[in-house]
C-alpha cells in the first residue's frame, strides 16, 4: 500500500511539471503579449515591471524541483503556494471584474473563468494529497 501511495506522490510531482513548463515557455514565446496582459490588470498593476520575468522564472524552478526526490517536498510545497497563489487571483478576478485577458498561457486560455478556476481548485487539492502522502511515506532523501 505504501508503494502506491508513493506512485501516487510521483504521478502527482511529473504531472506538475508538464503544466508548468508549457505555461513557462507559453508565456516566453508570446512573452511581449503576456507583459501586457499582466500590466492591464488593475490587481498587478504596480508589479508588471518585474512580475513576468518572475512568474516564468519560479514555474521553471519548481517544475525542477519536482524532478528529483531530494528536493520533492520543496517543489510540492512551491506548487501549493503558487497554484494556490493562481486559484485566488482567478476567484479576485472573478468577484472583481470580468473582462480581464488571462495571461495564463496555452491552453488555459482557452478555459472559461470558472473552468479555470474549478481546474486550479483541483490541482491545489491533488498537491495538498501528494504532498501529505510525501510527508507521510518518504523515506528522506540521501
Amino acid at each position: 500500500m505504501k508503494k502506491c501511495k508513493l506512485i501516487i506522490v510521483k504521478f502527482t510531482s511529473y504531472f506538475f511539471i508538464l503544466p508548468f513548463c508549457y505555461a513557462a515557455i507559453s508565456k516566453l514565446s508570446d512573452f511581449d503579449n503576456f507583459q501586457l496582459q499582466i500590466s492591464a490588470s488593475p490587481l498587478l498593476n504596480g508589479s508588471s515591471q518585474f512580475l513576468p520575468y518572475m512568474i516564468i522564472i519560479v514555474e521553471f524552478l519548481i517544475a525542477g524541483l519536482l524532478c528529483y526526490r531530494k528536493t520533492r517536498t520543496t517543489g510540492l510545497i512551491g506548487s501549493f503556494v503558487l497554484m494556490s497563489i493562481f486559484t485566488w487571483y482567478i476567484a479576485l478576478l472573478l468577484s472583481t471584474s470580468k473582462n480581464l485577458p488571462c495571461s495564463c498561457g496555452g491552453i488555459l486560455e482557452k478555459m472559461s473563468r470558472h473552468q479555470h478556476l474549478y481546474f486550479n481548485m483541483g490541482c491545489v487539492i491533488l498537491i495538498v494529497i501528494a504532498l501529505g502522502l510525501h510527508l507521510k511515506y518518504s523515506r528522506p532523501a540521501d
